[in-house]
């Protein structure tokens, strides 16, 4: 299982470097039956960056074709959910919320959580805060 965050799902939209490892990640779990999931929170960081380089248009067919490969939508905001997301970001703080909600969720789940944002996220990779693979 994996949750990817804004940055690896812009990656592989915008044909960047690492797009192709998450590429190859969404491939394999489509070819096992493995679910990909992103946070609310990370599609809605998605939607912002599309919206603001292009429109809302572009941005809304953005999402479509996240969900068309497979990306699932996870909403959770329960309270044990957002203590865990917030207690993340007053521990680690360089990191972004909206990360720290992609993290929370991959902690819920047991998921490998896949990302761009090695310099925010190596410390908690290094003290195996959460299973956290960096794309580039």
């Amino acid at each position: 299982m994996i949750v990817l965050d804004a940055g690896a799902m812009i990656a592989w939209l915008k044909d960047e470097t690492g797009g192709a490892a998450v590429s190859a990640r969404i491939d394999e779990a489509d070819a096992t039956g493995t679910p990909v999931y992103a946070h609310a929170l990370n599609l809605c960081e998605v939607f912002y960056d599309y919206s603001r380089a292009h429109d809302v248009s572009t941005a809304r067919a953005v999402l479509g074709d996240l969900a068309e490969a497979g990306v699932q939508t996870r909403a959770d905001m329960d309270a044990a959910f957002c203590e865990d997301a917030a207690q993340l970001k007053a521990d680690w703080r360089r990191i972004s919320l909206a990360d720290c909600f992609g993290v929370a969720l991959a902690r819920r789940l047991g998921a490998e959580f896949l990302t761009t944002d090695r310099h925010e996220l190596t410390a908690l990779e290094a003290a195996v805060v959460a299973r956290i693979t960096f794309i580039r």
